[in-house]
């Protein structure tokens, strides 16, 4: 691009000095022959004067003291009625200027010049345009340059970016050039940046969540398939299959939680249903895994309770802290729900160390974790629990309590606005 646009700005030039520069020329060249030509006329207009004040003198005309008179190189014949032609310097052969002067009694002066003067003259005038091309040519070179390298380095630029948009970085750079077109271009690519940049997080934290969420209802129907095939008893095989049929339709639930990425309490999804089911679902479905690390889990507390959200959030909620103390806490887990105004609450504790000092509420910031862990399972349950309008707090470090408030009363629906006519 830049040979082209320095190429494009030379024609340009080029044609411009070849049209002004032969029109310059020849107007010059015939100034300057006119100029002589005018000038010769002159000198014998001149000399006829002198000749003339001496014939009214009665003066000889003497070749001597009219040579003073004129310019070296100069020629010049005085014809007088009576008397012989008085020359006055050397004949030129040929190419001449000639200028003639005729007076009243007769007197003819014929001055002559040669035209090598104004072919000097022209050459000069020649050079000079010349000189003023060559410069001309020079500063177009300059110039063209620096406005291909304006706008050349630019678009360079602007490709690089486009490139590394295409390979996956989607850093904007933020740079502008000072040409209205090529910083428009600028900021769509950097408006493209940001947009790709949060997609690209989106995804990797979709992908992160995924690997997280799907985790736990996968080990839990694994630990479940497990006990079918060890088993002989076929009751015990039938109650084991539908407790996987139901952990295969969470596991369902959390992927069309996952694909679906945002969920609104306004849209219905929130409903009231009860919370004993759910509690009693997760006791039973992890008790065969703390059984295996030596450990108990319990529930207790208030009965006979319904609470206001989504029984698959829930349930996921509950699996994160269940989890969590089965990883990192010790001794038996309880579960505890209780009332608190219109609120139910449910609580997760164990006999384990408990939550670090230093890391207090934010052990629900992502990737924050005190055991080594992906920093994940806490944020995403805290998010599912605030899309069901409730909320999750650790309520005590040591030894652990997280506790999930959830609503128990449903959320009044907005009417819909009636036109009046």
């Amino acid at each position: 691009m830049r040979r082209r646009l320095i190429n494009s700005t030379l024609a340009v030039v080029l044609v411009v000095i070849a049209v002004f520069g032969v029109s310059l020329v020849i107007v010059e060249t015939r100034t300057i022959t006119s100029s002589a030509q005018d000038r010769i006329g002159s000198e014998a207009l001149r000399l006829l004067g002198v000749v003339e004040a001496d014939a009214l003198e009665h003066r000889r005309v003497d070749a001597g003291s009219l040579s003073e008179q004129l310019d070296v190189g100069t020629y010049a014949r005085i014809t007088l009625p009576g008397q012989p032609t008085v020359e006055v310097g050397e004949r030129i052969a040929d190419n001449v200027i000639r200028g003639t002067a005729r007076g009243e009694q007769g007197e003819v002066v014929v001055v002559e010049e040669s035209r090598s003067t104004v072919t000097r003259e022209v050459g000069r005038t020649l050079a000079v345009v010349g000189a003023v091309a060559l410069l001309a040519v020079v500063a177009a070179v300059l110039l063209a340059v620096r406005q291909a390298n304006r706008l050349a380095s630019p678009l360079t630029d602007l490709a690089e970016t486009a490139e590394r948009l295409g390979s996956g970085d989607p850093r904007p750079r933020h740079k502008r050039y000072g040409v209205p077109e090529l910083d428009r271009v600028a900021d769509v690519l950097d408006a493209s940046a940001e947009r790709i940049g949060r997609m690209l997080t989106a995804e990797r934290r979709l992908a992160a969540d995924a690997s997280h969420q799907l985790r736990t209802p996968l080990t839990a129907l694994s630990m479940r398939l497990e006990e079918i095939t060890v088993t002989d008893d076929l009751e015990t095989v039938r109650e084991e299959a539908t407790i996987a049929l139901t952990q295969v339709e969470r596991l369902t639930d959390v992927v069309e939680r996952l694909l679906t990425n945002s969920r609104d309490p306004r849209t219905g999804s929130a409903v009231p249903f009860d919370l004993d089911e759910v509690v009693k679902q997760q006791v039973e479905e992890w008790r065969p895994a703390y059984r295996s690390a030596g450990r108990a889990i319990v529930r207790s507390g208030k009965t006979g309770m319904r609470a206001v959200g989504t029984p698959g959030a829930v349930s996921q909620v509950l699996a994160t802290l269940v989890e969590n103390a089965l990883m990192h806490g010790g001794g038996t887990v309880a579960l505890r729900t209780r009332v608190t105004g219109n609120q139910a609450v449910i609580e997760v504790t164990d006999e384990g160390p408990g939550v670090p000092p230093d890391l207090g509420n934010r052990i629900f910031e992502r990737a924050i974790s005190g055991r080594n862990s992906t920093g994940i399972g806490l944020a995403v349950a805290r998010d599912l629990a605030e899309a069901d309008g409730g909320r999750l707090e650790l309520l005590q470090s040591q030894p652990p309590v997280f506790a999930l408030f959830l609503s128990r009363t449903a959320p009044e629906r907005a009417e819909p606005e009636r036109t009046v006519r």
